[in-house]
Formats: structure tokens, sequence, C-alpha cells
């Protein structure tokens, strides 16, 4: 016998994060939901690879939203290493401590009383915290997002560990300081390189896909809630098609919503059956200048109207029904 789910039940929570998320404004299906849930229960950082733009960085923003807790972003790059990531000493307010050390000095003071030790110049009031020692020194809830980890060398995955392993950093001119509330880590991976095992297994995983057509119809409509649905339907379905076609770099959701919006800033109230003026405003769309050759007004009205791009074999088979 089934009871309904009561307050603090995993099936209750779950649905009250997928609730809370929706309010910020970011729609999470069932299994992404119960990813982000079962992360934040047993402490763990969840890892979402997928394509560029659909809304692996969205999650995050979201979740400190609904969480009320502090967002702190890592956005990795090539050459990232331990001063911008974790924390660096404050020299010029080190140097500014020793030379009046030293003007204290000359003034007359000579009891020692005035004198900077090294301690008292390597200590935490000296230290610049960057986004990771930020995040483990929260008070309150945290959301630490290390965002398009693939981007950094595979050499600052290993310092990444300790901190995912035991939500610490060891500073050695202080020693190890400890998350006093470990945060909730969100990484995300754009697949541009293979991140490697170790940093793996500490994760919990999810891929996140372009979202179906009624899930994005339904995101566009959250967003852009004062545009017409015959609009939001419309150009969500054009994307749709669009993403199946052979581009260099297929449109996210971003890209979705400014792209309705434009639409809707031009006065439409559905779908242009004018090509030209679909094609002015492809630039919320189409970010290359290849992407953007291809797709000449013949081919958009092939798009608009369903049709996708007709290869060799279709092509034959089209040329033999009309012998017969």
């Amino acid at each position: 016998m089934t009871t309904p789910d009561q307050p603090g039940q995993p099936a209750a929570e779950e649905r009250l994060l997928r609730e809370r998320l929706q309010r910020a404004g970011y729609l999470a299906d069932a299994d992404l939901a119960t990813t982000v849930w079962l992360a934040s229960a047993l402490q763990r950082p969840l890892l979402l690879e997928g394509d560029a733009g659909v809304g692996k960085t969205a999650l995050a923003t979201a979740l400190a939203q609904s969480q009320n807790a502090t967002l702190v972003r890592l956005q990795c790059f090539e050459g990232l290493d331990l001063a911008q990531a974790a924390y660096e000493w404050n020299y010029g307010r080190q140097l500014m401590a020793i030379r009046m050390s030293e003007a204290a000095q000359k003034g007359g003071s000579h009891d020692g009383a005035g004198r900077v030790r090294e301690s008292d110049v390597f200590s935490r009031d000296y230290l610049l915290e960057r986004p990771l020692l930020r995040a483990i020194s929260q008070q309150g809830p945290c959301v630490l997002l290390i965002d398009e980890i693939d981007r950094a060398d595979e050499a600052f995955e290993a310092f990444l560990l300790e901190v995912l392993a035991e939500y610490q950093i060891t500073v050695p001119e202080i020693g190890t300081i400890r998350a006093t509330q470990i945060p909730q880590v969100i990484l995300t991976s754009n697949g541009t390189r293979e991140l490697s095992d170790a940093l793996r297994r500490r994760c919990l995983y999810h891929y996140l896909d372009y979202p179906t057509l009624a899930r994005e119809i339904a995101i566009v409509k959250a967003a852009l809630p004062e545009v017409d649905t015959r609009l939001v339907e419309d150009a969500v379905q054009f994307v749709q098609r669009l993403r199946r076609e052979d581009l260099a770099k297929i449109p996210g959701i971003a890209e979705t919503l400014d792209w309705v919006n434009a639409l809707f800033q031009m006065r439409h109230h559905s779908l242009p059956e004018d090509m030209s003026a679909v094609l002015g405003t492809l630039g919320c769309l189409l970010k290359t200048r290849e992407d953007r050759f291809v797709m000449g007004p013949e081919r958009l009205r092939q798009l608009v109207e369903g049709r996708r791009t007709v290869g060799v074999a279709e092509n034959a088979n089209e040329q033999a029904k009309a012998t017969t």
C-alpha cells in the first residue's frame, strides 16, 4: 500500500525542487531534477555535459536563485592556474605593511612592537579569495559553478580533485581551509576534450540534450509570456528543423529566445511568409558566415514548410518514381 508523498520524502523533495526551478525560470525534466536532487542529497558534484546553448549554465543560476543561495562562478579557460581559480596573496598590501613597519622602526621605535613578522603578512587577512576559496568559505548556502571545465588544462583537474573530494583547499603558509558548509557544485562541459576518469568518478553525471519541441515551446512561453502563442510555436518548430541541418554552430535555447523576441519586437504575430523578413533576423540564430551563406530564401522556405534537404538517394528515388 502506497501513501501520499509527505514533505521530507525523496519524491516530494524532488517535486519541490522542480517547482522551485520553474519559478526561477528553468523547466527541468524529471531525469534532470532527480539527478540534481541526488547530487544535493549525496553532497556530490554534478557534471553536466552537452552542446553549447542547451541550458547547463542556466541551471546553476536557477538553482542558486531557487535556494536563495550565493552563486560563485569559475569560468574555465586554457592556462587557468591556482592564483586565478583558488587564491593569491595580496602582494601590494603585504608590501605596504612591511614598509609601514620599516618606517615605524626608523621613527624611533626600537622595542620590536612595530616589527612585521612573516606570519603577520602571510595570514588570512592578506589572502585574496578567488572562486574556489570563496565558495568553500561561504557561511550560508552556495552554488559553485565550474563552467566549461573542458577548456581548462588537465593539470588543473588534478588540483580540482582535492576541492571536490574533501571540499578543502591547502594553503602552504596557513594550512588547510575546510568548508564550514559544503557548496553544491555544478561542472559543465561542452565536450571539447575528454575529461579524466578521476574527475568523472567524483561526480554524478547527466547529459543535457536540446529540448524536445513541447519543452522548448514551454520554455519560450515562460520566458516571453507576452509573445503570441502562434509565433512561439511556428518559431520553435523552425528552430527544431534548423538544428537538423549541417551547421557549424547549432542554435541553442538562448538563440531561440533572442529570435522569438526579435520577431515580436518587429510586431509579427506568426512566422512571416516573406522570407526577406526572416533573412533579416537570422543573425539571432546563425552565428557563422558559413551557416549564414547556406541559408538562402529557398532553403528557408523549405524549413518553414517542414521540408528537409533532399539527399542523393532521395533524389534518385524521386526520379525513379517519375519515370514509372
